[in-house]
């Protein structure tokens, strides 16, 4: 874990008031910036403590914060946490091949805008209100996962979704409980249209776990969870009439293979 302290800097950048109702995550989704890079960008450490009328410094294009170099750091493990590669750190610092990082030093990191759908992103789908219906169900012919490896329910069958949304449908026991596979921080909790109540979960290293598919949240936007821990109950899907809990996982906005995410 990268123990330096970070800080926002310069960079084409707005100025947004948090107002009554927002939270750090609403605002990151309005301007279409990274989240995690918006709270380094801002010093924000505790989603829970903004403040309303706190001013935020929206990341523009080029922006990019302060890193103190701690013990034990490597350009490549700065690199790899914070999800840019090598090169374009050491472009950012102007830092050689045969540069030798010290403790103490100080690193621009660039912010890393969210990929879009026109460059093969995928967005979570926008949370709605209570009782908005829509479309979380799988295909009638989905290919079949793997039952053996650890999930956030006792899958008895793992099915892949096809379509807009890349992830796996795992069907279950009505209320059973639904396990964070990580540590992190809850960063939405809420009904979203179609699939239930749905908890997002945000892990170091640009990682969005997503737990659709909930009849009740044991979870709030910004509690700090444990791996393990409940998120919430197991709920009936509207359309296929199973319990089954739709779980993706989005790496810097950009879907991957559920089986293959990290686990703690």
């Amino acid at each position: 874990m990268l123990i330096g302290a970070a800080a926002g800097i310069g960079g084409d950048e707005t100025i947004h008031i948090v107002q009554r109702g927002e939270t750090i995550y609403s605002i990151a989704r309005s301007y279409k910036v990274d989240l995690d890079g918006l709270m380094r960008f801002n010093s924000v450490e505790d989603p829970q403590k903004l403040r309303v009328g706190q001013r935020l410094a929206i990341p523009g294009n080029g922006s990019a914060f302060d890193y103190r170099v701690a013990k034990g750091d490597t350009l490549y493990s700065i690199a790899r946490h914070y999800d840019i590669t090598l090169q374009t750190l050491r472009n950012a610092n102007n830092i050689s091949e045969s540069y030798v990082l010290k403790e103490g030093d100080l690193l621009k990191i660039p912010i890393k805008a969210p990929a879009s759908e026109s460059t093969g992103g995928s967005r979570i789908p926008a949370p709605e209100k209570p009782g908005s219906s829509g479309g979380g169900s799988i295909p009638a012919s989905p290919k079949p996962g793997d039952s053996s490896v650890r999930w956030p329910v006792s899958a008895k069958e793992v099915l892949y979704m096809t379509g807009k949304l890349s992830g796996v449908a795992l069907l279950g026991e009505k209320s059973e409980a639904v396990r964070s596979l990580t540590q992190g921080i809850v960063v939405s909790a809420g009904p979203y249209r179609g699939f239930g109540k749905v908890a997002i979960v945000q892990v170091s290293g640009g990682y969005l776990y997503v737990y659709g598919g909930c009849e009740s949240l044991s979870v709030k936007e910004g509690d700090k969870i444990t791996a393990g821990a409940i998120l919430g109950r197991l709920g009936i899907d509207a359309i296929s009439k199973r319990a089954q809990l739709f779980f993706l996982v989005y790496r810097s906005n950009i879907p991957i293979d559920p089986a293959k995410a990290p686990r703690t």
